[in-house]
């Protein structure tokens, strides 16, 4: 299999124990589809809370290694990460450094969704000791009562 980007041959590379395809010219990466998946475990394994993947599709100017279509990029869950990927589900193709950015992104998505989960458990507490007066009333209360 050759790179998408120099048509140069592919190394095959292990990535955080996945064995993947490596462009030694560009340092791209090719990623069998399965294994986007198995990338993104590393920082979130929890597949329904990791969200929609391909925000903003549109065609690539590169093609499959596999099949020799024409490949599709998408914004990377809603980033500006472009990613491309093959139509087919053969795979994707990292350009250098996006698998890093990549875990960078879902580790951010794992903090966020733990702040999230923080604040509505501190919003429920809040609402059974009787939070649920407004703020203004209870202001109104310190003059009548």
């Amino acid at each position: 299999m050759n790179c998408p980007r120099c048509d140069v041959a592919l190394n095959e590379k292990s990535l955080k124990g996945i064995e993947i395809d490596h462009c030694p010219e560009c340092k791209g990466l090719w990623l069998d589809f399965h294994e986007m998946d198995q990338l993104e475990d590393h920082s979130m394994d929890d597949d329904e809370r990791k969200g929609l993947m391909e925000y903003a599709r549109r065609e690539s100017d590169i093609s499959c290694p596999n099949c020799y279509e024409v490949m599709e990029t998408f914004n990377y869950r809603a980033n500006n990460l472009p990613i491309d990927h093959c139509k087919n589900q053969h795979g994707y193709w990292l350009d250098e450094g996006e698998e890093k950015k990549i875990l960078e992104i879902m580790k951010q998505r794992v903090q966020d969704l733990e702040r999230s989960s923080s604040a509505e458990e501190s919003w429920s507490k809040f609402l059974e000791r009787g939070g649920a007066r407004s703020f203004l009333a209870k202001v109104k209360d310190l003059f009548t009562g």
